[in-house]
């Protein structure tokens, strides 16, 4: 049975040519149209899913009218870039009085990196070229800011309405004593002796409340809507911080909940025709409905919860693979970055089946009405077929344990987009930084 699936996959496989030719967007296009298309990647720390996404990504920006690109980053961070390439007005990247640098907490090589500083670059440039209204802007759909976030609102409320600063001050007062370590405020929770989240939800309700008197000076509501998303976080990740200590399978449900209403709240402020690009791992992007995340711990991601509301048939998910090669991550949470050497995949994996095809780098269309039926099938009985996942964190040693999970990869992708040897991502710094970056960096990654 594996040795026919292995002859229909390299049958039904595409090959791509070189990253860096001009052709590579292209061959992309038939996967250009719906309202969404969620480009993954197996790691966090490969340059040639950074890349090959950076292509994808300016092709559909370029030539398909996709004008948003979210990604599994904190909303505080993003808008540092988002107001970069936009060339947006008002305060850049200073919170509380304090100018910002984006993407400084761990794992910092996951954005500040070269491959994603020529995407932004490119953005900039191209946004330059045409009208405001139609420049495509750069949003984070995470929720790990809570401490950035909080004093996000508060900044902005002093200056639209102090008063309702102060209110502000007040209700978050109750986080404050954890935003530099909020984890904790989880367990403090669990124990009883704190907890935030009637102060926290009446701050949202009030900031909501005043959206229309908030937002009449402004012409389009931009800042009024960044300290909406901003509050959001607040209240979610007040509850994911305390879910982190009941559930896993209900954390990671939360902050996958809370990814998909931080895109439909963008939908909601944008145009009718706003089509958008996801940037995030595998894991969230492919459907968690075929892989033992759904299956086995009842997880949902965005990516299962974007074709549940917007349709199959307006949603395009793309994964990213490898055999061997070397990764950029951790051995631990807060450890420094290192450049490991990938182990070669298991025969009992996709990836070994990709790898044996001999083809260097390609794309194999899935989608029920693009893809073989008898590869389809095939795929579809290989109910014990794992996928690797490689997340910051990087533990050869148990690979087996740490990184592989059952997959039914025709569901869970759109689109495989495969490269058998790959390189790590070229980070801007090596070392998790403790202090700031000195000032010869040029935004918007450095000051």
């Amino acid at each position: 049975m594996a040795a026919q699936l292995q002859q229909l996959i390299a049958g039904a496989a595409r090959p791509l040519p070189e990253i860096s030719d001009p052709s590579f967007g292209a061959q992309f296009d038939s996967f250009a149209g719906p309202k969404v298309v969620l480009l993954g990647d197996g790691s966090h720390g490969t340059s040639e899913f950074y890349s090959a996404r950076a292509e994808i990504t300016k092709r559909l920006i370029d030539k398909h009218g996709y004008n948003m690109v979210a990604v599994e980053a904190d909303w505080p961070d993003a808008e540092s870039i988002d107001r970069y390439v936009r060339q947006r007005p008002g305060p850049k990247a200073n919170i509380g009085g304090t100018r910002i640098e984006p993407f400084k907490r761990f794992p910092t090589w996951m954005w500040r990196n070269r491959e994603m500083q020529e995407l932004v670059e490119w953005m900039r440039d191209r946004n330059t070229k045409v009208p405001p209204e139609k420049r495509a802007g750069f949003y984070g759909l995470d929720l790990y800011s809570m401490g950035s976030s909080i004093r996000a609102v508060i900044d902005y409320l002093d200056r639209v309405d102090p008063d309702m600063g102060k209110a502000a001050r007040r209700r978050y007062g109750c986080l404050e004593p954890w935003v530099d370590d909020p984890s904790s405020y989880g367990l403090a929770s669990l124990r009883g002796m704190e907890n935030c989240e009637t102060q926290v939800i009446d701050m949202l309700r009030e900031l909501l409340e005043r959206r229309l008197e908030y937002s009449r000076e402004e012409h389009d509501g931009e800042e009024f809507h960044s300290s909406e998303q901003n509050a959001f976080i607040v209240r979610d990740a007040e509850k994911y911080y305390k879910a982190m200590y009941y559930s896993s399978a209900s954390s990671w449900t939360l902050r996958d909940t809370h990814m998909f209403e931080t895109l439909r709240r963008l939908f909601h402020h944008k145009p009718e025709d706003t089509k958008a690009i996801i940037w995030a791992h595998n894991s969230h992007c492919g459907d968690a409905r075929y892989t033992s995340m759904g299956i086995r711990r009842n997880e949902v991601n965005i990516g299962q919860l974007c074709r549940e509301n917007f349709g199959r048939e307006n949603v395009a998910i793309l994964g990213c693979g490898t055999h061997t090669g070397t990764v950029a991550a951790a051995h631990e949470w807060d450890d420094d970055m290192e450049v490991m050497a990938v182990n070669p995949s298991r025969a009992d994996s996709w990836e070994y089946l990709a790898h044996n095809t001999g083809i260097p780098s390609f794309v194999l269309d899935l989608r029920p009405k693009e893809a073989d039926p008898v590869l389809r099938s095939a795929i579809a009985a290989e109910t014990n077929r794992l996928e690797r996942f490689i997340g910051v964190i990087y533990r050869p040693d148990t690979e087996r344990i740490s990184h592989y999970s059952q997959a039914y990869l025709h569901n869970q992708f759109d689109g495989y987009i495969w490269f058998d040897v790959t390189q790590a991502v070229r980070p801007l710094e090596r070392i998790q930084p403790k202090t700031p970056l000195s000032s010869d960096e040029t935004y918007p990654f450095g000051y």
